[in-house]
């Protein structure tokens, strides 16, 4: 009878294992979710301003369900499309990211890259992500400055290592950004300084949401900081949240908005649209794009 029961108990335990493996595999990671927040960083007379962030796309050339997806979200109607990085996972995803994008590019747009529109995934040990200090590994060129052409051919604004300022939706926007501190290609030095007071709004974007790079910007007075790179945890635990972050940030910021420490800017960190190709897998962390809706502070 003890035998029977450990026997029971085992199979229960390893259908309900391969039933989560499934629906993390087949159902979650395609349940694309739209997220909205009210962010309020305008002044009190404003009008709000609504800024769609996408993230960690991580598109594979088939992914025909995932490009329709976004393509429709222009009918969101943004005042800005802001893009912060991870947008490719195969040397010939260019298509299937312009595919997505198409609709939005006629929206005022800014973008910074991940360490994934340099370099393809390869596969890792999920286990090495507890690792801190694990040895970066990176996989095939991508054709990042074939997608860097196309975008900022459509006006959009490059802000790896650069500032800017441009319109939206009747206003003026500074933005600054750096390309992905993950492989250390960030540079925030080089375009540092204090944020003008006469912008209605000031943005900074990063991939990844490493802590030294975001006090910096909240220092130099930007309102919101926008990044993704997290996948929000990619697989959470259902009350506990995050397991790891793959960079300095809290657990507990792993997605969504937060208040940044020590400073009045706001953090959004994105979830992200897509999974690392050999790791297709999404656990109480839906893929998401967000609708952030600037208001009155």
């Amino acid at each position: 009878m003890r035998k029977r029961t450990v026997y029971r108990l085992a199979a229960g335990t390893a259908a309900a294992g391969a039933a989560t493996f499934a629906y993390a595999a087949l159902v979650e990671r395609n349940l694309f979710t739209l997220r909205r927040y009210e962010v309020p960083v305008l002044a009190t007379d404003a009008e709000p301003l609504r800024i769609l962030h996408l993230s960690d796309l991580h598109m594979m050339p088939d992914q025909r369900r995932k490009q329709r997806w976004v393509a429709a979200l222009a009918g969101t109607d943004p005042d800005l499309v802001v893009v912060t990085g991870d947008n490719m996972a195969n040397p010939a995803a260019v298509p299937g990211v312009m595919r997505a994008l198409q609709p939005l590019l006629d929206v005022p747009g800014a973008f910074v890259f991940g360490s994934n529109d340099y370099r393809g995934p390869v596969f890792k040990n999920p286990f090495t992500y507890f690792d801190k200090d694990r040895e970066y590994v990176q996989g095939v060129e991508l054709p990042s400055e074939e997608l860097r052409e196309v975008l900022v051919g459509a006006g959009w604004a490059d802000l790896n290592n650069a500032r800017t300022t441009l319109k939206a939706g009747g206003r003026l926007v500074e933005l600054v950004g750096v390309d992905d501190p993950h492989v250390e290609r960030d540079d925030y030095p080089s375009v540092a300084g204090p944020a003008s007071p006469a912008a209605d709004l000031r943005l900074a974007l990063t991939h990844t949401p490493e802590p030294r790079v975001l006090d910096a910007m909240a220092t130099d007075g930007f309102d919101l900081l926008l990044a993704g790179h997290t996948h929000g945890g990619q697989v959470c635990v259902p009350f506990v949240g995050a397991l790891v972050t793959n960079c300095g940030l809290p657990r507990s910021m792993a997605r969504g908005l937060h208040h940044w420490p020590g400073s009045s800017a706001w953090l959004h960190v994105s979830a992200g649209l897509g999974t690392h190709p050999t790791a297709p897998i999404r656990f109480a962390c839906r893929p998401e794009a967000t609708l952030l809706t600037l208001i009155p502070r």
